[in-house]
């Protein structure tokens, strides 16, 4: 076998006899594929050769004896084996080099020059040469020599947009990344990245703030904001949000129609309160008493029922002493003590010097949780003859509603018809404080709940006096605890004066009887009349 070095330039030959015999360059690489396929020689003859040396030897063997038939039929197998598969391997080295002949190679760029580099490659300077040219008539055609391959082949630059030789256009280079610095690079540097410096901000001057003089600083006035210009403070304050919930407060009062001054007052008198709460700038009387809570938060939630929901309409509030002690009897009724409630307010609200009622209550009132904290708050105490002189006699205005829940606990069939008063320990305790004793009538409080039920079992299980049934509890559940918006007529009697009658009359039972019933008599008299002066239940 030849050298490897043989074999190259054998093969270097073989390519530029290709080149000279090739078409013109416009057939491209396929014709050179084909011309060296023609070039090699078949490997069917290669065979045919084989098989005719094969039958030769066959022939000598035989001519040779018997005796060496066999050797020499094995070792002409082998050679024939042998020859089959060198002559297979150089058809496929063959067809290997024609097809890498027959593909271009990438371009290479050459600098030439400082300004200009041509680009060439392999299968444009082979079309070039292997192109014949056309000659004049008479003419002896030129001869072509190939290029050697170690040769650098070059090309001068296309004009821009014309179509490469071979038909493949020129591919631009894609440019190198910006690659990081490995960790040996890195180590090898110091082991710290050089990156490039960050700009640095130039500083804002600051002003100097302005010297203290003696003279005073003018307070900043706040720009009126016009109707349709935006404001210019950028985060609002305690004053801005208190003037906005006012603004809204007033929308809403001008739309139910009730007086801004109202609201207003009441908004300003809400925010004192809460300004006292924090301060503990209040005080409480040896009762549990406390004016300022009664004043601001209790009576104004009273309020919306008393002048809205039950309109309530006062008579005889003259009646009423605009100082000193007086007792305050009314009747009861209502299945809920609302009674109660609204002659409070109507007692604070009408008479000139805003007194404040205080009320006796029940054993049951003072049972119940949260009732009894705010009952005791707003004024009401325990119903015993030693609160009831003390008040009396400190000159408290004190109110008693003596049927206690036999009378807001009576069916609504009997409405409006007085239960017994008692044995009139009320008039014992005006007697001995000398204090007048008012009649109060109420018309309207037994339409709020009309009950015509009682669920005695459930009321024994709870510890209550009666579990009523109305037509809308427990029917309608949590609906059915709103009373019926009824028509009310408050009107105060004459007074009846007991402070001629001395601290002894107190022990006089009969005396004692005697006011008793009367009370009783005119509040009977006067709720009668009233029910004929009211026009309708609910109007």
């Amino acid at each position: 076998m030849a050298p490897p070095n043989k074999r190259r330039t054998a093969a270097t030959g073989k390519a530029a006899t290709a080149a000279k015999a090739a078409p013109p360059a416009k057939a491209g690489a396929t014709a050179k594929t084909s011309t060296a396929a023609k070039a090699a020689p078949p490997a069917s003859t290669v065979k045919t050769a084989g098989r005719a040396k094969t039958a030769k030897t066959a022939t000598t063997a035989r001519a040779a004896g018997p005796a060496k038939s066999t050797s020499a039929a094995a070792g002409a197998a082998r050679r024939t084996t042998t020859q089959d598969a060198l002559a297979a391997g150089a058809a496929r080295a063959s067809g290997e080099r024609a097809r890498r002949r027959g593909t271009p190679l990438i371009a290479v760029p050459t600098p030439t020059d400082s300004s200009t580099a041509s680009w060439t490659d392999a299968s444009t300077v082979a079309s070039t040469a292997a192109a014949p040219t056309p000659a004049a008539p008479g003419a002896i055609p030129p001869t072509t020599k190939a290029l050697p391959a170690t040769a650098t082949p070059v090309r001068a630059p296309d004009p821009a947009g014309a179509p490469r030789a071979g038909g493949r256009k020129h591919r631009p280079q894609p440019a190198p990344r910006a690659t990081k610095p490995t960790a040996r690079v890195l180590a090898r540097e110091g082991g710290r990245r050089r990156e490039p410096p960050r700009p640095v901000r130039p500083l804002r001057p600051v002003p100097d703030p302005p010297l203290p003089s003696d003279e005073p600083q003018p307070t900043p006035q706040r720009e009126a904001v016009r109707p349709g210009e935006a404001s210019r403070m950028v985060a609002p304050g305690v004053e801005d949000l208190v003037q906005a919930g006012v603004a809204a407060l007033r929308t809403v009062v001008a739309a139910s129609g009730v007086e801004p001054q109202d609201i207003e007052r009441q908004v300003a008198s809400t925010l004192a309160f809460l300004r006292r709460r924090l301060t503990g700038d209040f005080e409480v009387d040896d009762f549990g008493f406390d004016e300022d809570f009664t004043t601001s938060a209790y009576l104004p939630l009273l309020r919306p029922l008393y002048k809205s929901w039950f309109r309530v309409e006062v008579r005889g509030i003259e009646n009423i002493p605009a100082e000193g002690g007086g007792l305050i009897v009314s009747n009861h009724s209502g299945t809920f003590a609302f009674d109660s409630l609204m002659t409070q307010v109507a007692v604070y609200d009408e008479t000139p010097s805003h007194r404040h009622l205080r009320m006796l209550g029940a054993d049951f009132v003072f049972q119940t949780p949260m009732v009894s904290q705010v009952a005791r708050k707003s004024g009401s105490t325990l119903a015993t003859t030693a609160d009831a002189e003390l008040l009396l006699s400190s000159g408290e205005l004190v109110g008693v509603w003596p049927e206690g829940f036999k009378g807001i606990g009576k069916p609504f069939s009997e409405r409006y018809k007085l239960q017994r008063f008692g044995r009139g320990g009320f008039v014992a305790n005006a007697i001995r404080a000398g204090v007048p004793i008012i009649p109060c009538s109420i018309v309207g409080a037994e339409e709020i709940y009309p009950m015509i039920g009682n669920m005695k079992t459930l009321a024994r299980l709870l510890g209550a006096p009666y579990a009523p049934v109305t037509p809308t509890w427990p029917l309608l559940g949590p609906l059915g605890m709103i009373p019926l918006p009824s028509k009310w007529l408050i009107e105060f009697g004459v007074p009846v004066q007991t402070a001629d009658l001395g601290p002894g009359a107190a022990d006089d039972p009969m005396l004692i009887f005697d006011l008793t019933d009367q009370t009783r008599e005119t509040i009977q008299q006067t709720l009668y009349s009233l029910l004929m002066q009211r026009r309708s239940v609910f109007f």
